[in-house]
């Protein structure tokens, strides 16, 4: 029985999202190697708390239309930035206790955090130029 249920749920995983949303990505651009998709609260203590870079947190959900034009407009000024900030994508409907934990209570929420602390922080859509500030300055350029 419980066999049964993990090949379901494997075979129900790529009706979810691309590949790539369920693994940690592993591609040839920028963008790719600085964007990853939390996988559990684990994964998130490691690549984001964790990490001796700057991270962006995209807290988001699939049925969330500004966040779905957030998303990549973000991932690409992180791309642009040559892997001096990184940026965790955490979708709320499956990480539930992360958007607790950090008070994400609307969303889009962007998080910046350093050395394991949250630095800056906004709520909703923002244009290119807003973005790149917000970069610029968690970066410190």
């Amino acid at each position: 029985m419980a066999q049964r249920l993990a090949l379901q749920r494997l075979l129900a995983l790529p009706t979810r999202g691309p590949p790539a949303s369920h693994g940690r990505a592993f591609g040839t651009s920028a963008g790719r190697r600085s964007t990853f998709n939390v996988q559990d609260g684990s994964d998130f203590q490691d690549r984001v708390v964790n990490s001796p870079k700057p991270v962006v947190v995209d807290f988001h959900a699939q049925w969330c239309g500004p966040c779905k034009i957030l998303g990549p407009r973000l991932e690409k000024l992180v791309a642009k930035q040559e892997g001096k900030v990184l940026m965790a994508k955490v979708d709320i409907d499956d990480h539930t206790d992360l958007a607790i934990e950090y008070e994400v209570s609307a969303v889009p929420t962007v998080l910046a955090m350093k050395n394991g602390d949250v630095v800056d922080k906004f709520v909703g859509i923002k244009d290119e130029d807003q973005l790149e500030a917000f970069l610029k300055k968690l970066i410190g350029a």
